[in-house]
């Protein structure tokens, strides 16, 4: 595997890969082992190359280490973690304030001070680490990749048989240098600058290199790739290394930053600093990931299941005034209630801490096992359209900020059975709220660095109220308060912007008793998989309820068993793709109007591209599609990205979308015939009328069949049209271009050429808008029945007039592909 080119693309997933990567300064956990097991099942071939250290004198050990590390045949990895938060082993040179810890009291081995009394002084900020062991290093071709790094590091642990006792000191900024030190006399053994490091990763639970962690780094001006794999005598300390590692990705970052800025002092208009905080729940699907919980009716209350292990992510991004940097979170809380006390609430295990990919925000995760006793109150199911209150709050240690500052989240939830169907909730799953720090500035000497205190932090729904309690006539409209949506659109259709792609919002509201029809229907079909039950299309063709389409679109899929596509995926995004550039251009522009895909290094558009990378990786002949972005978020909007990979694939390979780019696309030319030949049948009026002008069906329904409607039309009918898609079949895309053509007859004849293709681009998506339109062109698709036997005829049809023509023309050259 050889990444090289790709790897700056390739963004670590929160839930699926324990990876620490110095290029998105982001430090995330383990959920569980996904990948494959790191057992030395290496052959001779993955052998060569490794350099192991030899047997003599630990001086000679030393020199022999020297010698390996500055070795050019020899590479790189990949890490992996679960993020400390408290002082850190060996010695704490300034890496950390000191403050209130979330690990639990009681004696802690890894802060101790080494067995030697001699420590190293750095000649930086660092954090010293003792009572490790340096196993080895490797070359590697994908630095990158966590399988890779796993496979190499059981490797080198299995085989060295004379390891060396070190100490690492890990730099606190990242212009700083990691050292390797002999843990007696403190010499220098070998170091690696920060910014040459590329990747960490640490051994899975439950193997026997969970005690091992390694490095990557480039080495001979990033030509070649090494691992460097350690083992530590506390294991514990793995994880604090992987934090420090992270820390010292992400505070280069904030120092530049921080330079830059001039330290004015404040005017009395410029000591607001506004934040704005999210709260987001993520619950254990049973699959080995945690997925964002949904919102209730309301989109106000988050719906928790009873008894599921959860995680908390709060994303806090600085809004206005000078830029104030975090630098730690040493605390994030949780109680039942509201207007709760101090001493109400409870630490949840600090899991990690970062920056967005965007640099925006920073993300800090927490693990909530809601068994424990002072959680029960949120671990019991409320009744039935009751909801209760939660509390969350984030300590934060802000640079410059002399007392810690707390952000205080108040929200409903409702608990329900664990039994509940889970589904993949795609918008408004995050609580959000806006906060008005007010600090006043101090100056201890005109050298010293400048300081704030904090004279007040109010909350926008804390304003709002003591608004409203002194003018009662006022209306609260903060974003703390329920805030009603926005109009989905109300341009006329005789406007001349398009509309975006991924516009309409779907709401996840159904019948009570349409779902117990759907329950009961899924029950019966888990029993037997490979026959679906009888009465499934009648239900399909009246829409796939959204809360279960993820679940509903997978089984049609036969994506319910894909566990060796799972990790054939994971293993794909690590290699290099020919045409990543057409993907990255492709990324920026799929569905701009969706809040998930608009942010450009966003979690939708990182995941959009990894599944477009690995499909283009998976499938040679055909690669990369221009419009398949589209699809991949349709599914990506409803399902993980591994499982939307493999839903993506039965579409391409068992329904037969690949096969309209194959052959200079002679298949789609074939569907185009065949449209035309439907339009002759059913309606000859309009089809006469294309004919006068001149407008052929490949000048309006490219789109239609590549994208599967899936780029220009709103999301209600586009989700309608994949049930529909999956349940029957891609000929599914003629009833709903016939439903298209036969409502826009009477607009279309009064049209010319021009008129028509605009009103193709413009006002037909457009009409579309509206879920009463949506549902009824959708009842008339699924009421024109199009027997397989006529398209049949169709096709024959089209191959003897082709066999009868000359190769007048490439059929590429005969229209033009437009998506964006």
């Amino acid at each position: 595997m050889d990444d090289k080119g790709s790897v700056g693309k390739i963004s670590v997933s929160s839930d699926s890969v324990s990876t620490l990567n110095s290029e998105d300064f982001v430090l995330v956990s383990r959920l569980g082992d996904e990948t494959p097991s790191s057992t030395n099942n290496g052959s001779d071939d993955e052998k060569t190359g490794l350099k192991i250290v030899g047997n003599g004198s630990e001086q000679q050990l030393q020199r022999e280490l020297e010698d390996v590390l500055m070795d050019p045949s020899v590479a790189d990895a990949g890490p992996g973690s679960e993020a400390a938060m408290d002082s850190l082993s060996g010695g704490d040179h300034g890496l950390l304030p000191s403050m209130p810890s979330p690990v639990a009291p009681g004696s802690d081995p890894l802060s101790a001070p080494p067995p030697n009394p001699v420590s190293p002084i750095p000649d930086e900020d660092s954090v010293v680490f003792s009572q490790l062991t340096y196993l080895g290093c490797a070359s590697v071709n994908a630095p990158r990749s966590e399988v890779e790094a796993l496979r190499m590091m059981s490797i080198l642990r299995g085989q060295c048989q004379v390891p060396l006792d070190v100490t690492l000191s890990v730099p606190g900024v990242s212009e700083g240098t990691v050292r390797l030190l002999d843990p007696n006399t403190s010499t220098e053994i070998a170091n690696y600058p920060i910014y040459k490091i590329l990747f960490c990763v640490r051994g899975h639970d439950g193997t026997t290199e969970s005690d091992c962690f390694a490095f990557t780094e480039s080495h001979y001006n990033a030509e070649i790739f090494r691992i460097h794999v350690f083992r530590c005598q506390i294991r514990e300390a793995v994880s604090r290394i992987l934090y420090s590692f992270a820390t010292a990705f992400r505070r280069s970052a904030k120092k530049a930053l921080l330079s830059s800025q001039q330290a004015a002092p404040l005017t009395p208009d410029s000591d607001l600093f506004t934040f704005t905080v999210s709260l987001e729940i993520k619950e254990d699907d049973g699959k080995g990931t945690f997925s964002a919980v949904a919102k209730d009716k309301d989109k106000q209350s988050f719906k928790l299941r009873a008894g599921m292990d959860k995680k908390i992510v709060i994303y806090v991004q600085q809004t206005s005034n000078k830029e104030l940097a975090i630098e730690r979170c040493f605390g994030l809380l949780l109680s039942p209630g509201k207007n709760v006390k101090n001493s109400d609430m409870h630490l949840l295990d600090l899991e990690s801490m970062g920056k967005s990919s965007d640099g925006k925000s920073y993300i800090i995760t927490g693990s909530w096992n809601p068994n424990t006793p002072q959680f029960q109150a949120v671990n019991e199911e409320t009744p039935k359209d009751k909801f209760m209150y939660m509390t969350t709050a984030v300590d934060l240690v802000i640079t410059e900020v002399e007392e810690p500052v707390r952000f205080l989240l108040e929200t409903r939830v409702r608990v329900c059975s664990p039994n509940d169907r889970l589904f993949w909730p795609f918008s408004k799953r995050n609580y959000t709220e806006t906060f008005y720090l007010k600090l006043r500035q101090e100056r201890k000497s005109p050298a010293s660095d400048t300081l704030y205190e904090v004279v007040s932090l109010e909350s926008e729904t804390e304003r709002e109220k003591r608004k409203t309690t002194a003018s009662p006539g006022i209306l609260s409209t903060g974003p703390g308060s329920t805030v009603p949506s926005p109009p989905e659109d109300d341009e006329e259709e005789d406007n001349d912007e398009p509309l975006l792609s991924g516009s309409g919002d779907v709401s996840k509201e159904c019948a009570e008793k349409i779902l117990e029809t759907w329950g009961d229907l899924l029950s019966k079909w888990h029993m037997n998989l490979s026959v679906r039950p009888r009465q499934l299309p009648a239900l399909v063709r009246s829409g796939i309820p959204e809360a279960l389409r993820g679940e509903v679109w997978q089984l049609l899929a036969g994506c319910h068993n894909n566990d060796h596509q799972v990790e054939e995926y994971r293993t794909l995004i690590t290699k290099e793709s020919p045409q990543d550039s057409a993907i990255t251009r492709d990324i920026n522009r799929t569905f701009p109007a969706h809040d998930y895909f608009k942010d450009t290094g966003g979690d939708g558009q990182d995941s959009l591209y990894k599944i477009c990378k690995a499909y283009s990786v998976y499938d040679e002949e055909i690669g990369y599609c221009q419009g398949q972005s589209f699809l991949a978020a349709v599914l990506l909007l409803h399902m993980p990205e591994e499982q939307a990979f493999s839903v993506l694939v039965k579409i391409m390979f068992d329904y037969g979308l690949r096969d309209l780019f194959k052959q200079n696309f002679e298949d789609l030319h074939c569907k185009f015939f065949q449209l035309e030949r439907l339009m002759q049948e059913y309606i000859p009026d309009l089809y006469n009328h294309f004919l006068n002008v001149g407008l052929e069906a490949h000048m309006y329904a490219s789109q239609w069949f590549l994208t599967l409607f899936t780029a220009k039309f709103p999301l209600y009918m586009v989700f309608h049209i994949i049930d529909l898609l999956l349940c029957e079949g891609i000929s599914v895309i003629f009833n709903v271009a016939l439903a298209l053509l036969k409502t826009s007859k009477d607009d279309l004849i009064q049209t010319d050429f021009e008129g028509a293709l605009k009103f193709f681009r413009v006002p037909v998506p457009k009409r579309y808008r509206s879920e009463e339109n949506a549902k009824k062109l959708m009842e008339l698709a699924c009421s024109m029945k199009i027997s397989q036997k006529k398209l049949k005829k169709f096709e024959k049809e089209y191959h003897t007039i082709r066999e009868q023509q000359e190769q007048q023309e490439a059929p590429i050259e005969r229209y033009e592909f437009c998506y964006h």
